[in-house]
């Protein structure tokens, strides 16, 4: 808003999101030329507070950024002894071998781990470099410059009127500028949304896809505890309805990641994700390892899953897209943590090496070049019809064909099929409620299963309710006059923190509402919305949730 008249701050780099490629980008910058000024601004209350991963870490790309991370007492503490992939029936299951797999899909030498503990020591680490790190600093705006290049970002309002006002007790915030600045605010970000439709940086690639990842973190039964375990199930519950899977991850202190993927292309309006996950836990096999156990947290986040041909364009006037920003997670390994550092490495040594030739504001077309042509391209290119082949032809076939892609795409470095096409965006995939049946979901237990709100308050998310709601309709109407009628309104299913509802009360109209307070921030309604009609952004800083060791 231009009549606000705002301090501002001069940087090298102004990087938004303190996650593994926005904090590896900060320390690559530090190491090659300590004298940069480089910010990092974090949205959560602390770093960490918002991350939420699986996680298995390849640590290939931690090799690189900081060789002797094991004697900077990293926290990578467990590692993978083991490897397991099911197919789930409704009672029983089928383990699938790990021989006929490609190398590409064990997990020897990675390591179970929080990533948000991860994160925190990178912080530590950026922190001894001199890199300027402000936790609870959302990054609510974009400056642009006289060129139209991305000049920085505002950050830092506070005390906003909830009509998104400017009020007495308002702070404006500031105005933080960079030669250069990285945009590195995970799955969806609402400054990457908004870079990408400006500078049109999806022209010629793929649509994006995702997932919607929810995860539990139990305490269980010492003797049903197996440290270093991994595994994986597809299958049931989901069947032909959606796309997806399960993780296992038994870390240390007789703790296992219990996490459920739905792919967000599912056709049905009526499903319900998160009570596909809450079902999950009913699997025999599932429930004998959790009975006599204990939840101690809950998230969920988005997850990109379009793969190589949906990474939009990295590079921009002014800055780049880093990380989940641009889509870097490679699907069937469930991982895209390495990629997301390795993408900040090359975005800093890009800057740097721009900032040395005394150039600022222009396009860092060396980063664009090396992401889609480096070490990130090789991961994601072998992987690169999984997602696709899944959604074209199912479960069963998909792993056939797809094993068969990542062999050939490993062995000669070519596929059979070319590059496949993912089709649709994953709003447009959602049909209409009449041509689906209504799916049943039994009634949460209390034990194994939980109802939604429960659940979110071992998110420990909170936000200021005196803000301006941070969901943001482009049409108030259409959710009740037209995805009520014609998809039975999703957004009361697919929000895995129950920040949606309609209610119907006798005599009256319904009303769509929106509980913002407890919104978890995975975006998950700025993608699957089928009218397109919600914009996730950014409340005001230090909101959300507070995850500890996600």
């Amino acid at each position: 808003m231009s009549e606000i008249e705002r301090e501002s701050m001069e940087y090298d780099v102004v990087i938004v999101g303190a996650g593994p490629a926005g904090l590896s980008a900060a320390i690559r910058l530090k190491q090659i030329n300590a004298d940069l000024e480089v910010v990092v601004l974090e949205k959560g209350s602390e770093v960490g507070a918002h991350i939420l991963s699986g996680a298995v870490l390849d640590p290939c790309a931690l090799d690189k950024l900081i060789p002797d991370w094991k004697e900077k007492g990293a926290p990578l503490n467990t590692p993978v002894k083991k490897d397991n992939f099911l197919v789930l029936g409704p009672a029983g299951h089928l383990r699938i071998p790990n021989f006929p797999m490609p190398p590409l899909m064990n997990n020897h030498g990675n390591y179970i781990v929080s990533m948000a503990n991860v994160c925190r020591w990178m912080a530590e680490q950026a922190e001894e470099l001199g890199v300027e790190i402000f936790p609870g600093m959302a990054a609510s705006e974009l400056v642009y410059g006289e060129n139209g290049e991305v000049k920085g970002v505002v950050a830092g309002v506070f005390g906003l009127e909830q009509d998104g006002t400017y009020g007495p007790n308002t702070e404006p915030g500031m105005e933080l500028h960079g030669k250069y600045v990285f945009i590195s605010e995970g799955v969806r970000g609402s400054l990457a949304k908004e870079i990408i439709a400006k500078y049109d940086l999806q022209a010629g690639r793929d649509v994006q896809k995702f997932g919607i990842g929810m995860k539990e973190i139990w305490e269980i039964d010492p003797d049903k505890h197996s440290e270093g375990t991994v595994t994986h199930t597809m299958g049931w519950p989901l069947g032909s309805n959606a796309g997806g899977g399960s993780f296992i991850y038994h870390l240390e202190n007789n703790q296992v990641f219990v996490g459920f993927v739905v792919h967000l292309n599912y056709k049905n309006p009526h499903l319900y994700p998160y009570m596909e996950f809450q079902r999950f836990k009913h699997h025999p096999e599932i429930a004998k390892l959790l009975e006599g156990g204990k939840r101690v947290a809950y998230g969920a986040r988005a997850i990109s899953e379009g793969g190589y041909q949906s990474m939009p364009k990295a590079s921009f006037p002014g800055g780049a897209l880093l990380g989940c920003s641009v889509g870097l997670v490679n699907v069937p390994r469930i991982k895209g943590n390495h990629n997301a550092m390795y993408s900040g490495m090359a975005a800093a040594e890009a800057a740097a090496k721009a900032i040395a030739a005394e150039r600022s504001g222009d396009e860092l077309s060396d980063y664009e070049v090396e992401l889609r042509n480096g070490v990130v391209a090789k991961d994601l290119k072998k992987v690169r019809n999984v997602k696709p082949l899944w959604s074209k032809f199912g479960l069963t076939a998909s792993l056939m064909l797809g094993g068969l892609d990542m062999w050939t795409n490993t062995l000669f470095g070519v596929s059979l099929f070319g590059t496949v096409k993912h089709g649709k965006n994953d709003a447009e995939a959602t049909g209409k409620a009449a041509d689906y049946p209504v799916l049943e979901y039994p009634k949460p237990d209390g034990t194994l299963s939980f109802d939604r709100l429960t659940n979110v308050s071992f998110a420990a998310t909170n936000h200021e309710e005196s803000q301006p709601c941070h969901l943001k309709l482009t049409d108030p109407d259409i959710p009740i006059s037209v995805n009520l009628p014609q998809f039975a309104e999703p957004a009361q299913r697919y929000c895995p923190a129950g920040v949606y509802e309609v209610v119907e009360e006798a005599g009256k109209d319904p009303r769509f509402v929106i509980n913002f307070q407890n919104c978890v921030h995975c975006k998950t309604c700025d993608i699957k919305d089928p009218s397109q009609n919600i914009t996730w952004t950014v409340p005001q800083g230090g909101d959300g949730p507070n995850y500890p060791n996600m």
